[in-house]
C-alpha cells in the first residue's frame, strides 16, 4: 500500500502505485494516475487527467495538471503525461494541454526542472532535459532531447528547441533554436556550437568540426537558406548530427529561425 501521510488529500478514483510515497498536505485528484517508485513531497498538487510514470521525484509546492492560462479553454478534458526518472523542484508548474492545441502537455523521461520553472499549455518536453531556477515555456513549445536552457530564460509560444541546443541565462527566445547550437541575449543570438557540451557528452571532435563547418555556411555565408543547405550536404563531412541540423533547419516552425 503507498506511503500516504495522513493530511494528504487523495480523490476517490486516483491510481497510486503501491510504493508510491505521498507527502503531508498534498493534494491528488480523482483522475490522477501515479507510478511506481515516485515520491511526492509535501504540499503539491496534482489535479486533471495527469499520469506520471516511475520513480518521479516531485518536490514542495509542485503544481501539475491545472487549467491553461489560455482564453480559450472552457474546460476541456485535456491532460498532462509525464515519463519516468524525472526530478520537479520547488515550485514547478505544469499546465494540462488546450482543445485547440494537442490537448496534452507532455514531458518525457530523465529530465531535470529547477525551482518555479514553468511548462505551459500543449508543450513536449523530450528527455534528457535541463531546465534551470525560473525557466518559462510559454504555450505549444517543443523542447528536443538534451536541450539546457539557462535560469530565467522565457520561450514564446510555438517555438521549437533542437535537441543538445544550449541557451544561456536571463535569454529570451522568439524564434526557433537549431540543434547543438549554443544561444544567449535577449532577444537572443547564436555563438555557434555548443562545443564545450557536446564534448563532454561524447560526440567526436570531428563531428563538432563538422558541426561548426556547417555552423558557417548555413549562418555567416549570407546565402540563401535552401542554396546553404545545399552546400553543406556538398562540402561538409556527412554525419547524423549535420544530418540533424539540416532537416531542423527544413522543417523549422513559423516562426523562424534564430541567426
Amino acid at each position: 500500500m503507498a506511503d500516504i501521510h495522513p493530511s494528504a488529500v487523495v480523490a476517490p478514483g486516483a491510481q497510486i502505485a503501491d510504493d508510491a510515497s505521498i507527502g503531508a498536505f498534498t493534494v491528488i485528484g480523482a483522475k490522477v494516475t501515479i507510478g511506481s517508485g515516485c515520491v511526492i513531497g509535501p504540499h503539491a498538487v496534482i489535479e486533471g487527467r495527469t499520469t506520471i510514470g516511475s520513480r518521479n521525484h516531485i518536490g514542495p509546492f509542485v503544481s501539475i495538471g491545472h487549467p491553461p492560462q489560455d482564453f480559450s479553454y472552457a474546460g476541456e478534458d485535456t491532460e498532462v503525461v509525464i515519463g519516468d526518472d524525472n526530478t520537479f523542484r520547488e515550485h514547478v508548474t505544469i499546465h494540462r494541454g488546450t482543445a485547440r492545441g494537442r490537448g496534452r502537455t507532455t514531458i518525457g523521461s530523465h529530465c531535470y526542472l529547477m525551482v518555479a520553472v514553468h511548462v505551459a499549455h500543449d508543450c513536449v518536453v523530450g528527455n534528457h532535459v535541463v531546465m534551470a531556477n525560473g525557466a518559462t515555456l510559454g504555450g505549444h513549445v517543443q523542447v528536443d532531447d538534451h536541450a539546457n536552457l539557462g535560469g530565467h530564460v522565457a520561450i514564446h509560444q510555438y517555438v521549437k528547441i533542437g535537441t543538445h541546443a544550449f541557451l544561456g541565462g536571463m535569454s529570451g527566445l522568439r524564434m526557433d533554436m537549431p540543434p547543438y547550437m549554443l544561444g544567449f541575449g535577449a532577444p537572443a543570438k547564436l555563438y555557434g556550437p555548443n562545443s564545450v557540451g557536446l564534448k563532454r557528452f561524447g560526440l567526436s571532435t570531428e563531428t563538432i568540426l563538422a558541426l561548426k563547418r556547417a555552423y558557417k555556411i548555413i549562418f555567416r555565408s549570407n546565402l540563401r537558406l535552401r542554396d546553404a543547405l545545399e552546400r553543406v550536404q556538398r562540402e561538409v563531412e556527412p554525419c547524423p548530427e549535420v544530418e540533424t541540423l539540416v532537416q531542423f533547419m527544413i522543417d523549422h516552425s513559423k516562426r523562424g529561425v534564430t541567426k
